[in-house]
């Protein structure tokens, strides 16, 4: 596993923009497709982005797609998730995590682990 902490959440209003910074420890970050995830009280963690080891491949749930950017910093240990243009829909503790299993792209919860604390996102109307 690769132990990862999330950073960059907070309050914006619907429109705003804010950058979730992932930061991973481990010698095999930069083996290791990695994942954005947010889950919102009451709900599923749900699948938002996920990344391949290089930063070449991308993918992203559709609600996001359009708005959201995932890449990588492998030399520095770190996976962002810009998010611009944000609603209210997105207000959601955001969590990063490691790719364990499963093909790229997957979106299956339990493809992902060394989950991160998470980070909350609250989106104001």
């Amino acid at each position: 596993q690769v132990p990862l902490v999330e950073s960059g959440g907070g309050l914006v209003q619907a429109g705003g923009s804010l950058r979730l910074s992932c930061t991973a420890s481990g010698r095999t970050f930069s083996s290791t497709r990695m994942g954005w995830f947010r889950q919102a009280p009451g709900k599923e963690r749900e699948f938002v982005s996920s990344i391949n080891r290089s930063g070449g491949y991308t993918y992203y749930a559709d609600s996001v797609k359009g708005r959201f950017t995932i890449s990588r910093d492998n030399a520095k240990n770190v996976v962002y998730l810009q998010m611009n243009s944000l609603k209210p829909e997105d207000t959601a503790v955001y969590y990063c995590a490691a790719q364990l299993f499963g093909q790229p792209g997957t979106m299956y919860v339990d493809d992902f682990g060394s989950w991160g604390q998470g980070t909350q996102v609250t989106v104001s109307s």
